[in-house]
C-alpha cells in the first residue's frame, strides 16, 4: 500500500483518513463500534441490538470495519459454528470517539428540532 510521506489531512482530497473517517462515522460504523464497546457479541445478538439494520449491512459493515484494524473476528471450530465480534485496541479507541459524539447528538436533539422550526417557518 503507498501511502504518502505527508501529514494525514481529512480536507485533502485523496488522503486515505477520509475513507477511515468515513468508514468509523458511517451510519452502521458508529452503531456497531458503540454496540461492542460494551462487550462481545455474536453476529445474531448485534444484529439485534443494532435496531434496523439488515444482515447484509451488518456483514458489510463488520468486514469494513475487521479489514481496518478495528473489529476482530474470532470464528470458533465448534459445532454449531460460533463467531464473536470483539474490538480491537484500536477499535476500542475509535468507538471511544464516536459514542461521546452519538451521545451529544441525543443532548442536543431538542436544539436540532427547535432549529430546524425556526428554519422552516423562516423559509416558508
Amino acid at each position: 500500500m503507498d501511502v504518502s510521506n505527508e501529514r494525514p489531512d481529512v480536507n485533502r482530497q485523496m488522503c486515505p483518513s477520509r475513507l477511515i473517517l468515513e468508514h468509523v462515522t458511517s451510519r452502521w460504523g458508529v452503531l456497531v463500534l458503540a454496540a461492542l464497546l460494551e462487550r462481545s457479541y455474536r453476529f445474531s445478538e448485534l444484529r439485534r441490538e443494532v435496531g434496523g439494520v439488515s444482515e447484509k449491512m451488518l456483514a458489510q459493515t463488520l468486514r469494513t470495519l475487521e479489514r481496518d484494524g478495528f473489529v476482530r473476528r474470532d470464528a470458533q471450530a465448534v459445532i454449531p459454528p460460533r463467531v464473536d465480534y470483539t474490538l480491537t485496541p484500536l477499535g476500542r479507541e475509535a468507538a471511544q470517539q464516536v459514542w461521546e459524539l452519538a451521545r451529544w447528538t441525543e443532548r442536543r436533539v431538542g436544539e436540532v428540532a427547535e432549529a430546524r422550526e425556526a428554519y422552516d417557518g423562516a423559509r416558508s
